[in-house]
């Protein structure tokens, strides 16, 4: 055999056995790194899936306990109408104890209907039940004096609310009008008419959210941990354990009340209506008794400016009172705007009131503690822990009654899940079926319900 027979018979055949297998293995170890590339990519694939289904099943069930809360919220308000349609205190702020109010179920849902504590109360604790309009100063027919007498009110603020609601366009000192609206970065006109709700006053100069909120962001009245924390979390505070609520706590648009009588019909002028008045006193109190009174307040009828008055002018005891107030009147209008109830508002609120400072509306909030439901239901009550003075300037702004009623409602699903919110104003001064006249939604507000709450439905959210 030639020598070169091997090296070109042979040689190849190993050659082409030894490229095969090294390819072989090659395209075997390739292999393995795909399919375990395909593998990796199929789990992480499958596991974003399984998170992505599990972030749509939380979702869905926190969209569900959500939608049960707002449910909740409109069987409390159905529930809200229904309490204040069959008070048998028309007129009155319904006891607390009288109704539900505080971890109410509806189906699988619960609500708060969220309240306000009195002084005595210690500003960290919840309390529950409808709170009345009456008890704050109506930002549409306050006078000036009463506006700068609000806490946390300033003067620059006070005068721009006069100009805000009054007709003219001209301003009063330290007010403004339009020429100091339409100046601003989004420029709009000075409205020159009644407020329509509270929250214009963000858009009246000095009306900035400091002043209006105070500590108080989340608005429930009572000193979360957020709001007594210095400047950590929002809103800055003086971390003094004093709540500041903000002059929203203290001020509405709503407070309005019927001028008939109970039954419904027409009350009997003071000022203009002397014949009818005369022969309705001696009807209820007998005619020398009422000769005593008229006698008492002398021939100037026109000069009395409230019921309150022509009580402590007539010498009239608080008995002799109660059977004649609900018939008297000074006003031919059909309604009493904007008159503060003496029973239900606080001492800083009374203190704004003509006549009342700090220490006579401190004097009207303790004394009405001991007194009965029966006796609080007529004015003179006041008679006696004022002064004739005070009760004379006081008279025309005060009140026993509440005809429009606050329920701050929050509810949350089954599991404390889906948190909701609804503040709404109720109004009976209609004489019909209580009418929602203000709804607003307050869930951006954060949780209302304070801290112990907040750890019992966090504990069986985290189960």
């Amino acid at each position: 055999m030639h020598p070169g027979v091997d090296k070109y018979l042979f040689y190849p055949v190993k050659f082409t056995w030894r490229s095969r297998y090294g390819k072989f293995a090659s395209q075997r170890g390739v292999t393995l790194i795909i399919v375990m590339g395909i593998c990796l990519c199929m789990v992480v694939i499958a596991l974003y899936f399984s998170d992505s289904m599990l972030m749509e099943y939380r979702a869905s069930d926190y969209g569900s306990e959500g939608r049960a809360a707002e449910q909740a919220i409109e069987g409390a308000r159905r529930y809200i109408g229904y309490v204040l349609k069959n008070s048998d205190t028309p007129g009155y702020l319904p006891d607390p104890e009288s109704y539900e109010n505080e971890a109410v179920t509806v189906n699988d849902a619960t609500y708060w209907i969220i309240g306000r504590g009195d002084e005595n109360t210690d500003g960290k604790t919840l309390t529950f039940g409808l709170v009345s309009e009456a008890s704050k100063l109506n930002l549409n027919t306050a006078t000036l004096e009463m506006l700068e007498a609000l806490p946390g009110m300033s003067a620059e603020l006070a005068t721009s609310i006069i100009d805000w609601r009054d007709p003219d366009s001209d301003p009063t000192s330290n007010g403004a009008e339009s020429n100091y609206y339409l100046l601003l970065s989004t420029p709009y006109n000075c409205k020159n008419a009644p407020f329509e709700t509270i929250e214009e006053l963000r858009l009246v100069m000095g009306g900035d959210r400091d002043v209006l909120y105070g500590e108080d962001l989340n608005q429930n009245g009572i000193l979360d941990d957020n709001e007594n924390d210095g400047d950590t979390l929002d809103p800055p505070d003086n971390a003094d354990g004093v709540l500041d609520p903000g002059l929203l706590e203290y001020v509405t648009v709503y407070s309005r009340e019927s001028n008939k009588r109970a039954d419904g019909s027409a009350r009997i002028n003071i000022t203009t209506q002397r014949r009818e008045l005369m022969d309705y006193l001696q009807q209820t109190l007998g005619s020398d008794r009422a000769n005593q009174i008229i006698g008492a307040i002398g021939p100037n009828l026109n000069g009395i400016h409230s019921p309150l008055e022509f009580c402590v002018r007539g010498k009239m005891t608080a008995a002799e009172f109660a059977q004649v107030s609900d018939a008297l009147t000074v006003s031919s209008d059909q309604y009493l705007m904007g008159l503060v109830n003496v029973n239900t508002a606080s001492a800083k609120v009374l203190a704004c009131i003509p006549g009342l400072d700090s220490a006579s509306a401190e004097k009207l909030v303790d004394a009405r503690r001991d007194k009965t439901s029966d006796e609080l239901k007529c004015i003179a009550w006041v008679v006696g822990i004022l002064d004739d003075n005070a009760c004379i300037q006081a008279g025309p702004y005060l009140t026993t009654r509440s005809y429009q009623f606050r329920a701050d409602i929050a509810a949350v699903g089954e599991n404390g899940r889906g948190y909701r919110r609804s503040l709404m104003v109720f109004d009976t001064s209609g004489g019909g079926d209580p009418v929602v006249i203000y709804r607003k939604d307050m869930s951006r507000f954060g949780w209302a319900l304070g801290a112990e709450l907040h750890e019992k439905y966090s504990g069986a959210v985290s189960e």
